[in-house]
């Protein structure tokens, strides 16, 4: 059985520096809107070199994953490739945001189990992970004509608004910022008003609230630490609950993923150990969808940090 997690390990992410500065973005979408994309794209190939090889964290954690998401000792050569996706996607999250959608391919997997909804105006909860793009998938919505809001923590909130002011001020980025007063109000009314409410799932946080906990789910080979918190928020405001990826397939081709993974809707009055139950399963099925799609297409997963916690030993697993 599944074990929480200790507070030591999950947020191992929530200590790295931040190392995107309004600066340094602001030179960036200059070059990209000035030069194009193909040409900027040039530029990928110095940035990714220098981190393989002077962030020895994001190196090591790359080795690491890639050996478990291969199944084999991970090459330079593919920790290269590795890197160089997420500055892809980086790069492109300009683009997204300055609405330059004619300079992408952009296919559909499974899209009816959350336009279909949309349609009928029923609000929906996205669960993605640190998988592709993210702003991908918000782009191909607004093209939709369908609203967007990302769920996330007042610090994170602060400075995602920080970097959307730097890269594209005359873009609207909708948020809700979890753990503030309103918030739940707030995000209640999205939802009952039809709109995407979207976060990542991948990661914990520092501090649990009392209605989330973590857990040590088997992943890639080795239990590592999830919370069950996203999936208790969306029984509480009973919603249905889509698993969203942008997979990036390199150039300009991206594939947007959508899988359904639960059905909140029919929860009220419903036993709490069998909603209990209904989370836990919801989170189980989360983390199988995620190592199936870090398998199939392993360059796409950008969490470049001890994510399995090596050092947190946890005392069970499952």
């Amino acid at each position: 059985m599944s074990t929480p997690a200790n507070r030591g390990g999950g947020a191992a992410w929530a200590a790295e520096p931040e190392r995107s500065h309004p600066w340094m973005l602001q030179l960036i979408r200059w070059i990209a809107l000035g030069a194009g994309r193909r040409a900027t794209r040039l530029l990928l190939h110095p940035i990714t070199l220098y981190f393989v090889l002077f962030n020895g964290k994001a190196r090591r954690a790359s080795f690491d994953y890639l050996g478990r998401a291969l199944k084999r000792p991970a090459r330079l050569r593919e920790v290269y490739h590795h890197i160089h996706h997420f500055a892809a996607t980086v790069l492109d999250r300009i683009y997204f945001l300055q609405e330059r959608f004619d300079q992408f391919e952009v296919s559909i997997t499974g899209g009816g189990v959350i336009h279909v909804p949309l349609k009928q105006g029923e609000g929906v909860i996205a669960v993605g992970a640190h998988l592709g793009s993210f702003e991908a998938l918000r782009a191909d919505a607004q093209n939709r004509g369908e609203r967007v809001a990302m769920l996330m923590y007042e610090g994170n909130a602060r400075m995602i608004n920080a970097t959307l002011a730097a890269v594209a001020p005359k873009a609207q980025l909708h948020t809700i910022a979890l753990g503030q007063p309103g918030a739940m109000l707030k995000l209640r009314h999205w939802l009952d008003e039809g709109g995407i409410a979207g976060l990542l799932a991948d990661r914990t946080l520092p501090m649990q609230s009392g209605r989330s906990r973590p857990l040590w789910l088997n992943f890639l080979g080795q239990p590592a630490p999830f919370s069950d918190g996203p999936f208790r928020l969306a029984a509480m405001l009973q919603r249905r609950v889509v698993f969203v990826a942008g997979l990036y397939h390199g150039g300009n081709r991206y594939e947007l993923r959508f899988v359904e993974l639960a059905d909140f809707r029919h929860q009220a009055g419903a036993a709490r150990e069998d909603t209990d139950r209904l989370v836990h399963e919801t989170l189980l099925r989360y983390v199988a969808l995620l190592e199936a799609l870090c398998i199939e297409s392993p360059y796409n997963w950008f969490n470049f940090y001890d994510f399995w916690a090596t050092d947190a030993k946890p005392n069970a697993t499952h």
